[in-house]
């Protein structure tokens, strides 16, 4: 059979990459195209990669409005290569703003969708919702709150774990030692904190100048950047440039696992650290129109995914006007080996672990996915 996959960002090309994985273990002959990154075109092979999300990945209000002319393009382009390679199934992969409009594209062409990883409507824009009713087929969702909370809404989810477990799993188990990777990068005795500064060229500009600040108030530890390679090194130089912090490309998972504590944007990285079993301290910022465009309408009291799933405050979020050097290197003292908060922020994550649940979750869900496509096709 033949699937269509869209991922946006780099989230979406590493659990789009493991899907895939899956997806050839059900279905040997199946033939893929997709909107995604290196990872996906790892597995599905780079002809196929129709557009790298270096290209279309767009954050913030403002950053989204700048941007709208080349959205609709994209977009456009999208659907044609949609039509053109005739799939047995869309699957979109979170990035609703973009995804709910190809939803209702092949929706309208009697092209099954199938919704991998729920836009968080529980957060804000539930409206949503109806839109998930209308045009998804099935919708597959990573968090075990969201069961209920679609059931509720008449949407029968299909629910098999969550997929970050197996590139956390895969990953670690091939790590060296702490004295290998520190002399494999150049890295000295000191502790390491770990900056995960983001994975976007607007969320780096916004975060990365504060984080080269923590750095210099802090030299008993050494801060190294989580690096990734869709951002040209040069715009990491730009920032930390004479400020002795180094930068370590694509090494996010060994890097957090032998880091003393980790400094994190917010996103899908705050659990991954969680889940490495990294004290840390969330920091985010963005523009000043978007951010006030949020606090009206996010519905919820948290920005990570660790205390959104344990609906409590795990990790110190400082945002926006709160993200100073002060108070993270204070809850850096706090959450480090030996720090008042350190037993209790490890014990909360064996809870959120248990909760999130091991690996296998993206094979699972492949072969749901597969099995549910073979009955449409029987239709």
């Amino acid at each position: 059979m033949k699937y269509y996959l869209i991922a946006g960002e780099a989230s979406g090309d590493l659990h789009g990459a493991n899907l895939m994985k899956g997806i050839l273990k059900c279905d040997p002959e199946a033939e893929f195209r997709f909107w995604g990154g290196d990872r996906m075109a790892e597995v599905g092979g780079v002809e196929r990669l129709a557009k790298h999300y270096r290209h279309t990945s767009f954050f913030g209000v403002s950053e989204v409005l700048k941007n709208l002319r080349t959205i609709f393009s994209q977009l456009d382009e999208c659907q044609r290569d949609v039509e053109a390679f005739a799939p047995d199934v869309l699957i979109c992969i979170d990035y609703p703003g973009f995804n709910f409009k190809m939803a209702k594209f092949a929706h309208r062409r009697g092209i099954p969708v199938f919704y991998y990883i729920s836009p968080k409507v529980w957060a804000w824009k539930e409206r949503r919702v109806e839109l998930i009713r209308k045009y998804v087929t099935r919708l597959y969702i990573i968090f075990s709150f969201e069961v209920e909370y679609f059931r509720e809404r008449g949407i029968e989810a299909v629910y098999e774990g969550n997929p970050i477990m197996d590139p956390i799993a895969e990953r670690l188990a091939a790590t060296p030692s702490r004295e290998e990777f520190m002399r494999a990068h150049g890295l000295d005795g000191r502790p390491i904190v770990a900056l995960l500064a983001g994975s976007r060229k607007s969320e780096i500009r916004r975060n990365l100048n504060f984080m080269k600040a923590l750095a210099a108030s802090r030299e008993e530890y050494q801060f190294v950047v989580a690096g990734v390679s869709w951002i040209a090194p040069e715009l990491y130089d730009s920032f930390l440039a004479g400020s002795g912090v180094k930068v370590l490309t694509d090494r996010t998972y060994e890097l957090l696992k032998h880091s003393a504590a980790a400094v994190v944007c917010s996103g899908t990285a705050t659990l991954e650290t969680a889940l490495i079993g990294t004290p840390e301290v969330v920091c985010y910022r963005m523009d000043e129109f978007s951010y006030r465009v949020a606090k009206v309408f996010v519905k919820i009291g948290f920005i990570s995914l660790v205390n959104i799933i344990m609906g409590r405050e795990v990790v110190k979020e400082l945002i926006q006007h709160d993200m100073t050097v002060e108070l993270a290197s204070a809850e850096l003292s706090r959450i480090v080996e030996g720090g008042s908060g350190h037993e209790r922020m490890m014990a909360d994550y064996g809870e959120l672990a248990r909760i999130v649940g091991g690996a296998g979750a993206s094979e699972r869900f492949a072969r749901r996915m597969v099995e549910e496509l073979k009955t449409i096709k029987k239709l």
